[in-house]
């Protein structure tokens, strides 16, 4: 098991609509464009194979980071949950 970080900017309003329903069925939203993958190396071949698809690869970027398995996880910047939420894990696998 691991964990991607994976983000795109994508041209086309049609496309984008398209590359992001794809990706909420692969993976958790963190930011608008920017989703977190938990799951096998082949969850993420799969995950990226499917985006690679749909997107136009001249005028498109994706792009997927591996995430540490062991180190310091922290945020900076504005919250996105609401005040008393905190979330203190990876997703579970649904």
């Amino acid at each position: 098991m691991g964990n991607w970080l994976i983000g795109y900017d994508i041209t086309c309003p049609k496309r984008l609509q398209k590359v992001y329903r794809a990706m909420l069925r692969h993976a958790t939203p963190i930011e608008y464009s920017i989703f977190l993958l938990s799951g096998t190396e082949r969850d993420r071949q799969l995950c990226m194979a499917e985006l690679v698809s749909l997107i136009d690869i001249r005028t498109d970027d994706l792009r997927c980071y591996p995430l540490p398995a062991r180190g310091l996880q922290q945020r900076i910047g504005k919250a996105t949950l609401p005040a008393g939420i905190h979330w203190c894990g990876l997703p579970c696998k649904l």
